[in-house]
Order: C-alpha cells, then sequence, then structure tokens
C-alpha cells in the first residue's frame, strides 16, 4: 500500500499533468505486446509495448515472474520461465510506457495489472525488462494475421486494386496490369507515380496473389495520360487536382507482406498546400501470375522441358494457397517447426509456390499434424529470397519442437472470377445445396444444375473449394428434398471428372453435348461443406514392427472365408482340411486432422454380421495388398470397420467412441484406432505367392467414402521380402513421404491403387 503522502503526491503529479490517477493501466484494446533484442529467440527478449502508435519499454521496477507470466501469456506462449532486468537485451528506443507493474498473475492481459500510469516513469532505457517464456504456444493462440501487424494508419489502408488500362488487360483473368488503386477509410485512391519503385510493385503484386511484377512501359502509359488529361469530357482531369483522389507516396521494401507495412504517405506534409501528385500520373503495376493461375494456351510443337519440382508443399489446407507447410529434404518430406515462423517467413513460401505474400502465418498445428522427421525451427527469412532453403535456420528435431508445432501458412491468391460461377441452393444452411453453375449455353451465359451421374467426393471437394467453403462433407446424388433456384432447374453441365486440384468445375473434364441419363430434378448434384475434417494416417513404424507369418488351419477360417478374406484359391480347398498362409500384422491408424472421423451412415445403415457377431460401419475400411516391384496385385485382403473406436488418445484427451454396447464410432481428433494383429481379416492371404521381393501396400479409406483434408498420405508401402519360410518388411511409409513432386491428383492417386498405372 502506499502511504497517504505518496498518493497526495502523484495526484498532484496527474493533476498537473492534465491526467486522470488511473489505478490501473487504461485499457490497452488493441494494444500489442513484443520481445525484441539482438539475439533473442521468438520466445525471449526486451518487452515493447505499443501504445498512441509508438513502441516503448517496460521499467523492471517491481516486475517479476508473476507479470512476465501476464506478458508471455498475452503474447501467445503457455508461460513464463524467468525474467531479466537492467537492460539484458539491450536498452531500448522512445518512451518508457510501464513503471511499477504490479499483477497478482493471474490475468489475461497486463491492461489488467496495476501501474504507474502511461509514460509515467522515473527510469532510464537502463532498467528495460526482458521476459523469457516457455516456447509451447498455448492452444488459444493461433496466428500471425497481416491485419494485426498494422498500426492505426494501416488499418484504413484496407486493400489494393489493379484498374486496367489497356484493352488486353482488361480482357485478363486474373488483371494483372494496371493502375494501382488502395482503399483508404472507405475510398478508393489512386497511387502517385513519383517516387514509385519495382519493390513497391512487388508489395502490390503479392497481395493481390501474384509472386513477382514485371517492368511497365511508363512512356506509353504517360502518352494515355496526358492524353486523357487534355480530354475536356474526362473528369480524369478535375479529379487529379483534388489531394482526396491521391495516395502521395508510397516507399516499401519489396519484402512486406501488406503495403500498410510500407512507409505511406497519404497527403504531402501538414502546412504545405501542394498538391498531392505534381506532374504525376497514377503508378501502374506488372505482374506476373503463378504457373497454377495462367491462361492455358495450346501450341503444336514441341513440348517443354518440365520445370523442377518446388521442395516446399502446403498440404491439408481447405483453400487453395494454404496448408501445413513440408520441406523436402535427404529425399523424404518433413514439416517445419513454428518456433520463429512470421509472415516474413511464410510470404517466401508462399512466393515460392506461385502465390502472392502470406496473409496469416499460423502455428500450433492449427491445419493438422505431420508425420516424419521436423527438418526446420527458427527459420528467419528476409523476405528477398527465392526458396525457403535460402534462409537460416537451424535442425527442427532439438528444442523442444513436436508435430503439435507444425507452422502452416495461408496466401494471397489472385481473384480468377471462379466463386461467382457456382453457388448452392435450397440447402438448410448456406453451406449446403443443390449445385448449380453458370455455363456458356448457345453464346448465352446460363445458370443450371449439374448431373449426378459419375458425381463423387472428387467433384464435391472442387465445388466446396470454389465457393470458399472448405472441405465437402457429403456428395449427394439424390436431391429431391431441396429446392432449387427457379428457372435454373435444367441440367447444364454432365458427365463431370475431377482430378482433385482444379479450382473450379468448369475446369473439369465433362460432356460436350450434356447428356443426364438420370434426368434433371430429383437426381441434380449437391454437396454439403465443412471448413475442417478429419485425417487418418497409418503408423508404418508398427506395420514394419509387427509383421509375420502364420500357416492357419481352415477349421478356424469360416468367419474370414465368409467375408471375402481369403483369396479365391480358397474356395476350391477340401474344407476344414489344410490351412493358409498368412501375413499378418498390426495396424494403428491416427486421425491428425481437424474434426472426428465418422462413418458415412448412421446406425441404422450399418450391417450386423452374424459370423463374427459385429456391425460393419463402412464395409471396406481398408485395403491390403501385395504387389510386384512393377505394380502388379498379386495377393489382396481387405477389413471392414467392424470396431472404428478410439483405443487410445494422448494425456488430456477423452476417448469418445467405443463399439461396446452398439456405441457411437468414430476416431476423435488427436486419437487413434488400433487393429490387433491376431484378429480376423487383418491379413494378406499369400498362400499362393512364390518367394520373392514384394511391396506392400495399406490404403485406408479406399473408397474415399468420408471426406478427408489429405487424401495423399492414406496410403502406406513397405518392401517385402519373402523366401517361402519367412517374410521381412523394411523402409515403411505414407504414400507421399518420398516422392518428389509436390502435387499428385486424386484421380492419379486413386489410378495406382487400383493398379491402372
Amino acid at each position: 500500500m502506499w502511504s497517504p503522502p505518496a498518493t497526495l503526491s502523484l495526484f498532484l503529479l496527474f493533476l498537473l499533468l492534465g491526467q486522470a490517477p488511473p489505478s490501473r493501466l487504461q485499457s490497452l484494446g488493441t494494444t500489442k505486446l513484443r520481445l525484441v533484442g539482438a539475439g533473442s529467440r521468438p520466445e525471449e527478449g526486451r518487452l515493447e509495448v505499443l501504445h498512441q502508435g509508438q513502441w516503448g519499454t517496460v521499467c523492471d521496477d517491481s516486475f517479476a515472474l508473476q507479470e512476465a507470466t501476464v506478458a508471455c501469456r498475452q503474447l501467445g506462449f503457455e508461460a513464463a520461465l524467468t525474467w531479466a532486468h537492467s537492460a539484458k537485451y539491450g536498452p531500448g528506443e522512445g518512451p518508457i510506457w510501464l513503471d511499477n507493474v504490479r499483477c497478482m498473475g493471474t490475468e489475461s492481459s497486463l491492461d489488467q495489472c496495476e501501474s504507474n500510469g502511461w509514460g509515467v516513469s522515473d527510469c532510464s532505457h537502463s532498467e528495460d525488462v526482458g521476459v523469457v517464456c516457455h516456447p509451447q504456444r498455448h492452444r488459444g493462440y493461433l496466428s500471425e494475421r497481416v491485419s494485426n501487424a498494422l498500426g492505426p494508419q494501416g488499418q484504413r489502408l484496407e486493400e489494393v486494386r489493379l484498374k486496367p488500362i489497356l484493352a488486353r488487360a482488361k480482357r485478363q483473368s486474373p488483371v494483372t496490369e494496371g493502375a494501382v488503386e488502395v482503399r483508404y477509410e472507405g475510398h478508393w485512391r489512386q497511387v502517385c507515380d513519383q517516387a514509385w519503385t519495382r519493390n513497391d510493385s512487388k508489395v502490390v503484386c503479392g497481395m493481390l496473389g501474384f509472386p513477382s511484377e514485371a517492368p511497365v512501359d511508363d512512356q506509353y502509359y504517360r502518352k494515355i495520360w496526358n492524353f486523357k488529361m487534355k480530354d475536356p469530357n474526362l473528369r480524369l482531369r478535375s479529379l487529379a487536382e483534388k489531394n482526396s483522389f491521391w495516395i502521395h507516396r508510397v516507399n516499401c521494401l519489396g519484402t512486406e507482406p501488406h503495403i500498410a507495412n510500407c512507409q505511406v504517405q497519404v497527403a504531402p506534409a501538414r502546412g504545405k498546400r501542394q498538391p498531392a501528385c505534381p506532374g504525376g500520373m497514377h503508378a501502374v503495376v506488372s505482374c506476373v501470375a503463378g504457373p497454377r493461375f495462367r491462361p492455358q494456351k495450346a501450341k503444336p510443337g514441341r513440348k517443354k522441358p518440365r520445370a523442377e519440382e518446388p521442395k516446399v508443399r502446403l498440404r491439408s489446407g481447405a483453400q487453395v494457397g494454404e496448408g501445413r507447410v513440408e520441406v523436402l529434404m535427404n529425399h523424404q518430406w518433413g514439416t517445419v517447426c513454428d518456433h520463429g515462423w512470421n509472415l516474413i517467413s511464410a510470404s517466401v513460401v508462399c512466393r515460392q509456390l506461385g502465390f502472392g505474400s502470406a496473409r496469416e502465418a499460423l502455428f500450433g498445428a492449427q491445419l493438422g499434424q505431420g508425420l516424419g522427421p521436423i527438418h526446420l525451427r527458427e527459420v528467419r527469412c528476409k523476405g528477398h529470397e527465392r526458396t525457403l532453403s535460402e534462409c537460416p535456420s537451424l535442425e527442427g528435431s532439438h528444442n523442444g519442437c513436436q508435430h503439435e508445432n507444425d507452422a502452416a501458412v495461408r496466401c494471397n491468391v489472385p481473384n480468377m472470377g471462379f466463386q461467382s460461377q457456382v453457388r448452392l441452393a435450397g440447402g438448410r444452411t448456406p453451406e449446403e445445396g443443390v449445385v448449380e453453375v453458370q455455363v456458356e449455353v448457345n453464346g448465352v451465359q446460363r445458370w443450371g444444375a449439374v448431373c449426378s451421374d459419375h458425381w463423387g467426393l472428387t467433384e464435391a471437394m472442387v465445388t466446396c473449394r470454389q465457393l470458399g467453403l472448405g472441405f465437402a462433407n457429403h456428395a449427394i446424388k439424390d436431391t429431391w428434398y431441396w429446392q432449387g433456384t427457379a428457372g435454373a432447374g435444367e441440367v447444364v453441365m454432365s458427365g463431370v471428372r475431377c482430378s482433385g486440384t482444379e479450382l473450379a468445375l468448369q475446369q473439369c473434364q465433362r460432356h460436350g453435348p450434356v447428356h443426364c441419363s438420370r434426368g434433371p430434378g430429383r437426381f441434380s448434384a449437391g454437396v454439403s461443406c465443412t471448413d475442417s475434417a478429419p485425417d487418418l494416417v497409418m503408423n508404418a513404424q508398427l506395420v514394419q514392427e509387427t509383421a509375420y507369418l502364420e500357416d492357419r488351419p481352415l477349421s478356424q477360417l469360416y468367419c474370414a472365408h465368409e467375408e471375402n478374406c481369403l483369396s479365391q484359391s480358397a474356395d476350391h480347398m477340401d474344407w476344414p482340411y489344410g490351412y493358409r498362409r498368412l501375413l499378418r500384422f498390426s495396424s494403428q491408424i491416427y486421425n491428425l486432422g481437424r474434426a472426428d472421423f465418422r462413418p458415412k451412415t448412421g446406425r441404422h445403415s450399418w450391417i450386423w454380421h452374424q459370423c463374427h457377431q459385429h456391425y460393419h460401419s463402412i464395409e471396406v475400411f481398408t485395403h491390403y495388398d501385395l504387389l510386384t516391384l512393377n505394380g502388379s496385385k498379386v495377393a489382396e485382403g481387405h477389413k471392414a470397420s467392424f470396431c472404428l473406436e478410439d483405443t487410445n488418445c494422448p494425456s488430456g484427451l477423452q476417448r469418445r467412441y467405443a463399439c461396446a454396447n452398439f456405441g457411437e464410432q468414430g476416431v476423435t481428433v488427436g486419437c487413434w484406432d488400433t487393429y490387433r494383429h491376431d484378429i480376423d481379416c487383418q491379413w494378406v492371404d499369400i498362400t499362393d505367392v512364390g518367394p520373392g521381393d514384394y511391396i506392400f501396400q495399406v490404403v485406408v479409406n479406399p473408397k474415399y467414402e468420408v471426406a478427408e483434408s489429405d487424401f495423399s498420405n492414406n496410403m502406406m508401402q513397405c518392401r517385402c521380402k519373402y523366401d517361402g519360410h519367412r517374410v521381412w518388411l523394411h523402409n515403411c511409409h505414407t504414400g507421399d513421404s518420398y516422392r518428389a513432386n509436390a502435387e499428385l491428383s486424386l484421380e492419379q492417386e486413386q489410378r495406382l491403387r487400383n493398379n491402372l498405372i
């Protein structure tokens, strides 16, 4: 407690300063904290506070572990390890905003703690306090967004666009060249070209989803500008004389993720009555679209050499240009730890993949956990690097990085206009309904329905992505209970077959003349979408460790034979005499996604199997195959999901699904379902297989009956050596762990699994 004289003195001091004497900090509101200091890690550094648009420091007087704990929690870390006094991380600059901060330790932010008030301090910068936080981010701290990093003026610089000037630019989709316009406080302004550089163009292009910029013919655009300024019928001249028409000056380094991070001067310096753009014109930018967004030009002649595949990829994202970051090192894909992950490094990844700058850098495996090695941590890009491998970084397997720390990114992507060419109608929510598309019919753009012949989860995934609604939950072929839009009931698209990587349904293969055997109306295609999905992954190491051979008597295989778990030659044996040679193994299937894995149908549709006395919620949950080295199938098996449940969960997670007593089936996020080697059908019948070298393959959810965020990791393969008496499995890995190419279409995956290649 303060003594009365000190309280009175403090009260008089505040009266002299013209401030009210606060007992607590004035509300921080959108005020932010940061940790800075030479050589410091993301979780430690000098504590600084943003107040009135200016960063300042905190004095170490009265500062202790409970104050550090509150600061670390506000910064997104789980807790504080310690604090540092006497400017251990170097003296700061500017104001010392806070002094005598006193917290209980339970507050969620510093604005709930007591202090002297803003700027009231008797300290010098030699007393600037630092904190050391636990490197683990807490679950509530999700990402670093562009909008969170902007100051007061930056939040008024809302977005940018290109206004095409030339006729050819107006016909392009997306628009890649034109005059720069910035939305400032709700109104669009043009940017003066004086002092405009290629660095400024790079930032604008990045915001619009383009990885790079190209030079512009300024002289040609200047001629057009001068011509328009002389035309008395145009308002351009009168508008250009108003300062409210212009952004006066922009100065970017070229590494910023948003133009508001640049030095932006909206109007000339105060007190000078001068025009905002004397003798200048609007800045013109030309952007280069990434390969995925360029118009496809069919040119006869020699094929161009295939470009080298990038050694970075995005996985499990709901939209184009987002996902968990994975890098290829030592011929194996692995993840990036979120320690030190930020928008600058995320932007390097985005540009490397042909997108624009990053709009969000995500922490804590927000887009799902990866498998295999964690290759990198403490990635410190400066923003000018062409690839992530050029950025300084440390080895990711040390310093407490786990897959729950996997970094992810959301990139800016070009506006292709596809989202306005599809819609859902008749659903109970905006995320479901009959699919209606806009296509050209006899030279006229028309809305209509999609035939549900061949309509499946892959096509539904493309639809939901095109709508910006995430993943497909269900592909629906019978939509009689949904009323479509009046006048849009006619089928205008049929025979749709998507590979899964398309940006829009209009890019998928489809019939020329429309032919729909089921007719319009109740058989129009429909979807339901969701923003999160499960992701099943097989534990490859467990398969390798538990594989063995068993010669099992036919007398013990009646139920397995009834459920088609044996090779066809078993039909011709003299039952119950003889045996079958089985390659047995245990399988452990993890759900690493962001939603529970549930059967496609409810309990009312499950099938009762009398022999084994259980229900099958998914008739074919996994495929087990033995292949030759060139991919020909020599033995096969399958597993029905007779017991899809949470066998185990990590500490802190509760098991939600159990098969006992006809219970609900599924696999909770973060949990796993184990099929032991000693249960029926957990094998491949290799009785008819001769000695040799083979590939053992397991595919989870092979028919895509349940939507997942990533189907590329559903396949596991091992090298298998069989000498006629013993079997060895080695080099077991998920299907995409070692593949160099970053994208494999769902159609190619399906063909590979069905041995059609």
